[in-house]
C-alpha cells in the first residue's frame, strides 16, 4: 500500500478547505493508499509557480522523507508548470485532485462505454501535463493491487504528443459509435412510453442502495432480481456504469430508474465532458430522484455541487424530488415535522435507539422525502411521491373494450394500472389509470358518466 502525503491551501474564499482535505483522504483510500500526514497553508492566492509558498515547499519536502512517503497529492487541479516544479523540488511523484479522480475512475470502470470514457477523460487531462507526469504515471505501471492500471503508466511515458492526439482521435470515434448505440437504446424506452426516472446524487449518498431496494421491493420480474442489482459499497464512486432497471410497485405505474455516475466536488471537467453521453440519461428522464446523504453535515454544500453539475448537463429543468437517504442515521429532532404524515415503521431495536429518526419516519413534502434505503423504510412514500409527480400525464377512465380487440386488453394490462376488470356481455370493462397518449388513442371505448 502506498503512503500518500496530502497538500491543501486555505485561500480565505469561503470554501471548506478543511472539509475538501477531508474527502481527498478518502479519495486517496479509494485508491488503495494510506494516507501518512496532511499539510496545509493559508495565501491569499495560489502560487503560480509551485500552488504553495516557496518555503512551504520545503517543509512539503522534510515532512515526506520524515514519513516515508511515496507519493505526494495536492488538493486541486495543478498546471503543467507546477507540476514540473514540484516535481524537481520534491523528488516525489506528484498526484493532484483530478488525477486522482481519474485513477479511480480507471479502476472502476466495466462497460466498454465507461472504459472508452475514462480514457479520453485521462489523455485529455494528460495532453498538457505530459513532462510534469512522467514521474506521476512510472508509479502506476508496475505496482500491484485495485490502482496498478496493469501497465498503462508505462504505456503512456512512451506516447509522445502526436501519438497521444491520434489515440485520442480513434477513442472519440470508438466512443460515438457506442453513444450511438446507447441512444437507439434511449429512444426505443421513450418509444415504450414508460416513464423514465434518474437517480443523480452526490458520490455515496446510496443511489446504488435505492436502485437495489426498489428491485426489491418493486421489480419486475422476482426470479432475476439479484442478478439485476447493482453493486453497493460505502466508497466514493464505487459503480460508474449507468443502470437502468424497470421498477413495477403493485397497483401504481410501472416505470425506468437510472442509476448514473455520482458527482463530487471539483470533478474533472474533462470527465464531465467524457461522460456526457451516459449522463444523458439524467438529461431525457421525466423525473430526477437527487439522492442525498441526510447524515453528512455537509449535505447542502453537496446539493449545490450536484445541482451547478446538473446545470451544466443542462438538466436543471427537469422536476426533481429530494431523496434525503440515511435519514436513520440522525436524532428524529432533525426530521421536519409533516402534519399527518405516515410515521412509518417502526424502528426494530427501539431500546438502542429511542431519539432515531426511524420512529417518524417518512416525512414527506411536495418536492422531497425523508427515507432510509438501506433499511427500506420511506419506500412506499417515495413511489407515491413519484406517481404525484408524475400524475399529470395520466388520466381515469372506464373502458368497454369489445373482445375482437383482445390486443388492446393485453396492451392495457401491461401498460396502464387497472383497478377494476369485469367481463360482460358487450365485451371487457376496465376501470384504469393510463397515459393520456393511450387515453386519447382508446378514447372510442371509454364509457362516459
Amino acid at each position: 500500500m502506498e503512503r500518500a502525503l496530502l497538500v491543501g491551501i486555505n485561500l480565505n474564499d469561503g470554501e471548506d478547505y478543511v472539509t475538501s482535505l477531508e474527502e481527498l483522504g478518502a479519495l486517496a483510500r479509494a485508491c488503495d493508499m494510506e494516507v501518512v500526514a496532511t499539510i496545509e497553508q493559508t495565501l491569499e492566492q495560489v502560487h503560480k509557480a509551485f500552488y504553495i509558498g516557496t518555503g512551504k515547499v520545503e517543509e512539503v519536502k522534510e515532512l515526506a522523507i520524515e514519513t516515508d512517503t511515496d507519493v505526494i497529492i495536492f488538493d486541486n487541479s495543478l498546471s503543467p508548470m507546477q507540476i514540473r516544479n514540484l516535481q524537481e523540488r520534491l523528488e516525489k511523484p506528484i498526484l493532484d485532485r483530478s488525477t486522482l479522480i481519474l485513477d479511480i475512475f480507471a479502476s472502476r470502470a466495466r462497460s466498454r462505454e465507461a472504459k472508452l470514457q475514462v480514457e479520453v477523460a485521462r489523455l485529455q487531462y494528460m495532453l498538457p501535463r505530459l513532462v510534469g507526469l512522467h514521474a506521476a504515471l512510472s508509479r502506476q505501471g508496475g505496482g500491484s493491487g485495485a490502482m496498478s492500471n496493469k501497465g498503462a503508466g508505462e504505456k503512456k511515458l512512451e506516447l509522445d504528443r502526436r501519438v497521444l492526439e491520434h489515440r485520442l482521435t480513434e477513442l472519440r470515434r470508438e466512443l460515438k459509435e457506442v453513444s450511438q448505440e446507447r441512444e437507439t437504446q434511449r429512444k426505443r424506452r421513450a418509444q415504450s412510453g414508460i416513464p423514465r426516472v434518474a437517480l443523480v446524487g452526490y458520490t455515496n449518498a446510496g443511489k446504488s442502495t435505492l436502485l437495489n431496494a426498489m428491485l426489491d421491493l418493486y421489480g419486475s420480474d422476482e426470479a432475476d432480481v439479484e442478478e439485476k442489482k447493482v453493486m453497493e459499497k460505502d466508497m466514493l464512486f464505487a459503480t460508474l456504469d449507468t443502470t437502468v432497471r424497470k421498477v413495477a410497485p403493485e397497483n401504481h405505474h410501472a416505470f425506468l430508474l437510472s442509476d448514473t455516475v455520482g458527482f463530487i466536488h471539483k470533478l474533472p471537467h474533462n470527465l464531465v465532458e467524457a461522460f456526457h453521453s451516459t449522463l444523458e440519461e439524467a438529461r431525457e428522464a421525466d423525473i430526477l430522484l437527487q439522492v442525498v446523504d441526510y447524515s453528512d453535515p455537509h449535505y447542502k454544500e453537496q446539493i449545490a455541487v450536484t445541482n451547478q453539475t446538473l446545470k451544466e448537463l443542462g438538466a436543471d429543468g427537469i422536476p426533481m424530488i429530494y431523496v434525503y437517504n440515511k435519514a436513520d442515521k440522525v436524532s428524529a429532532d432533525d426530521i421536519p415535522a409533516v402534519s399527518g404524515g405516515n410515521p412509518g415503521r417502526i424502528c426494530d431495536q427501539p431500546e438502542t435507539c429511542e431519539t432515531s429518526a426511524v420512529y417518524k419516519l417518512p416525512a414527506v413534502t411536495e418536492n422531497s422525502i425523508y427515507l432510509s434505503a438501506k433499511r427500506q423504510i420511506g419506500m412506499e412514500a417515495l413511489i407515491c411521491l413519484i406517481e404525484k409527480k408524475l400524475s399529470g400525464g395520466y388520466q381515469e377512465c372506464t373502458l368497454l373494450i369489445p373482445y375482437t380487440d383482445g390486443r388492446a386488453v393485453s396492451y392495457l394490462n401491461e401498460h396502464a394500472v387497472v383497478y377494476e376488470t369485469a367481463y360482460l356481455e358487450e365485451g371487457v370493462q376496465m376501470k384504469l389509470n393510463c397515459r393520456k397518449e393511450d387515453y386519447r388513442y382508446y378514447e372510442k371505448y371509454i364509457i362516459r358518466a
